[in-house]
């Protein structure tokens, strides 16, 4: 047995070197013997009815193999939440990067070459082009069956909201919008697919939750789960961009329907038109608070564009909900939130999943609300700060862990924030850096769940096996787990030495492969390096059980479940929404150009309660990824779509932050405050260090030219205009 703990150590990263030297096989980078290639013919029409195909001029040129269309697939559906997406389109098509056929052939040219050669005949439909226009009472209904262009509606009650503002002696109102964002990560969708000898069905490519790609998978072909196995390599990165499936089910049904491996790798444009993106959102705050600085009453209404499928907006959208109230003591709310259809890209799942909208909005109101009352916005916060005895704006009790004023103060502290006589004061900075350019500072609380939320089943399971003769020698574990690029697969090994007591390279961990493991759900909702720990701590324990029971080798399967959650009341709004959350704040330095409208973040301080961090470098690297992703979504992330077309679909229109835009001042503060049902007292990070960034960049923008400004991103013409605007 070793003595050496690992949890706690920053040890190098188990992936780092296949990585750098390329050893790495990304699914772009797989191949086969005897491997066809697949194109996909996309609609490239946000609205239409598709009245004739012809694939004739396609089958038969050359090298062609096979041309697929919705009369080929058995269950022309699929979707993570619910199956209403068709696989291939034969009647209707709802957005851009709808699929329409697909070609198979000898090599990637031929296959797209046959793709132009394929006749589509459209009757071009109205588009709805925003949740507005979704809503007017004339407007056509997206998907008939449902009577509604709404998919989710949600309604909370707490309190008295007329007796709540009848007590405010400041009441606020804003509206705060909030655009597309894409994930852009580096690997495009890619993957391979066949039929191996035994007669399953193998699909290889990267994902986020390898048996829920199975799952829908066996929805749309017909087949039974255990006939399919999906196997995930490198994955290039995710931030929730692969938690629904792209190229999996296409090329399963390539695969299935020739008995011969099929290779599919998107470009740039087809992995933006193809995959879902971030909700925009529109937010409006009505705040009432005393003179003292009591909020008393929250009026919100909350209005996120769908796109055209379902995806996860009714959960995105209900986690907007849940944390809408910010980390503070709201005693009368009244809230009401719909999620739309629209004939734009589908919105689901990216990092913060919904909470990142409700802390812009929540947290840029605080700051707004403060500057009404003349008081500081640290001070603000900390007089509202939740308790242990708060009820959320849900009415359900604060799970413990809380530390909202802990990080705050960590961060307001390491900022020049004081307290003087009893009160926080920001500090007095000068103001003007050069003739034109001007400086401020701005800071934002945050805090979000961790885990699955609203009822949704939360479980992990994990295989143990000890092998050895007297002692144990060495260790196997099996837990279906992707790593995107976050080190959790370093972070699992580690916590796998701890739970095991044995070296680290005695241990063979078995990843995301559906046929050798069971489910221990998405790499999503900061929960794996929760969940899995949980699960490993229960199966070391099992497994040492089945040892000293003389079992050899002593193999134990552990199913880790969180408290249970529920789904909010359709009335009320009332229920327990999470079992845990995670606490932060971030401060801010910017600089403004006032006479080219340029914003630039040039210090940010990062303080998050990480409960233990299991390894505290990777726990800095997400922290600090995070915010830069943040910051790309506040000031550079210009997403267009117009008409329903993407007028942004690669990396020269569409800019993303690059190490030039990193600060060159960024530090992060890791508390650690054990979570009691934390293992080893960790709570989830891997969304945390995204949720605050963009309103603290709006409050030292104000603090820096006196100007506030309601909507992300603060692109350099958009500055520019409110500035002249506002002198």
């Amino acid at each position: 047995m070793n003595q050496t703990r690992y949890v706690g150590r920053s040890l190098p990263r188990l992936d780092a070197a296949a990585k750098v030297t390329g050893e790495a096989l990304f699914p772009g980078d797989l191949s086969m013997p005897d491997m066809a290639h697949m194109k996909v013919l996309f609609a490239h029409r946000p609205h239409a009815r598709i009245l004739r195909i012809d694939t004739s001029q396609a089958e038969a040129l050359p090298g062609v193999l096979a041309v697929l269309t919705a009369k080929d697939v058995p269950v022309n559906s699929y979707g993570i939440a619910e199956f209403d997406q068709p696989v291939l389109c034969g009647e209707v098509v709802r957005f851009v990067g709808d699929r329409v056929a697909l070609v198979v052939a000898e090599t990637p040219e031929i296959a797209r070459q046959a793709c132009d050669l394929i006749e589509v005949e459209y009757e071009d439909l109205p588009v709805i082009t925003g949740p507005e226009e979704a809503l007017a009472p004339d407007a056509p209904l997206l998907h008939p069956e449902k009577g509604s262009n709404v998919l989710a509606t949600f309604h909370v009650r707490k309190g008295d909201i007329e007796e709540g503002f009848a007590q405010a002696d400041v009441i606020v109102e804003e509206t705060y919008t909030m655009g597309m964002q894409e994930h852009a990560y580096l690997q495009p969708d890619a993957g391979l697919a066949w039929v191996d000898e035994d007669g399953y069905l193998v699909v290889k490519t990267g994902g986020q939750w390898a048996h829920d790609d199975r799952r829908q998978i066996a929805h749309s072909l017909d087949l039974p789960e255990d006939r399919i196995r999906v196997i995930y390599t490198y994955v290039g990165g995710a931030f929730g961009g692969r938690e629904d499936v792209t190229v999996q089910v296409i090329l399963a049904l390539a695969a299935w329907k020739l008995r011969r491996p099929v290779k599919i790798v998107w470009s740039r444009e087809e992995t933006t038109i193809g995959h879902h993106k971030r909700h925009p959102m529109r937010i409006r705050h009505r705040w009432g608070a005393t003179r003292e600085g009591r909020i008393v009453a929250q009026e919100t209404e909350i209005l996120a564009d769908a796109g055209a499928y379902a995806s996860t907006s009714s959960y995105v959208v209900a986690s907007t909900v849940l944390l809408s109230t910010g980390p503070y003591e709201v005693p009368n709310l009244w809230l009401d939130a719909r999620a739309v259809y629209t004939n734009n890209i589908p919105c689901g799942a990216f990092r913060g999943f919904g909470v990142p909208q409700a802390m812009f909005a929540a947290e840029a109101h605080m700051a707004r609300l403060a500057d009404a009352l003349g008081m500081d916005p640290v001070e603000l916060r900390m007089r509202n700060g939740l308790e242990e005895n708060s009820l959320t704006g849900t009415m359900a009790e604060i799970p413990p862990g809380l530390s909202v004023r802990e990080t705050l103060e960590a961060a307001a502290r390491r900022m020049g924030w004081e307290l003087v006589d009893g009160e926080w004061r920001r500090p007095q900075i000068r103001r003007e850096v050069r003739p034109g350019v001007v400086r401020g500072i701005g800071i934002a609380s945050g805090w979000k769940n961790v885990g699955y939320t609203l009822g949704y089943p939360e479980q992990a399971t994990v295989t143990v096996e000890l092998h050895g003769e007297a002692e144990v020698e060495r260790g196997v574990v099996r837990l279906a787990t992707s790593e995107v690029g976050q080190g959790t697969h370093t972070t699992i090994a580690q916590m796998a030495a701890e739970a095991l007591k044995l070296p680290l390279e005695r241990i063979e961990i078995v990843y995301t492969d559906t046929a050798q493991t069971h489910s221990a759900g998405s790499v999503s909702a900061s929960r794996m390096a929760f969940m899995a720990g949980n699960a490993l701590l229960g199966a070391a324990r099992e497994a040492y059980k089945a040892w000293d029971d003389e079992d050899r080798p002593a193999v134990a399967t552990y199913t880790y479940r969180t408290p249970p959650t529920e789904p909010l009341d359709p009335e009320t709004g009332h229920g327990k929404g999470a079992f845990a959350f995670a606490y932060l704040a971030q401060a801010v330095e910017v600089e403004v150009d006032t006479e080219t409208g340029k914003v630039e973040v040039k210090r940010i301080v990062a303080a998050h309660d990480v409960g233990k961090a299991i390894n505290p470098e990777i726990v800095e690297g997400q922290i600090e990824g995070g915010a830069i992703q943040a910051l790309g979504w506040a000031t550079l992330e210009n997403f267009v779509m117009q008409d329903g077309e993407v007028l942004t679909p690669d990396l020269s229109t569409y800019l993303i932050p690059t190490v030039l835009d990193i600060p060159p001042d960024f530090e992060t503060l890791i508390l650690e405050n054990p979570l009691p049902l934390g293992p080893w007292g960790a709570t989830g990070v891997g969304e945390m260090g995204f949720l605050s960034i963009a309103p603290a960049i709006i409050d030292a923008v104000h603090d820096a030219t006196g100007v506030w400004f309601n909507a992300i991103p603060l692109t350099p013409e958009k500055v520019l205009d409110r500035l002249k605007g506002e002198h």
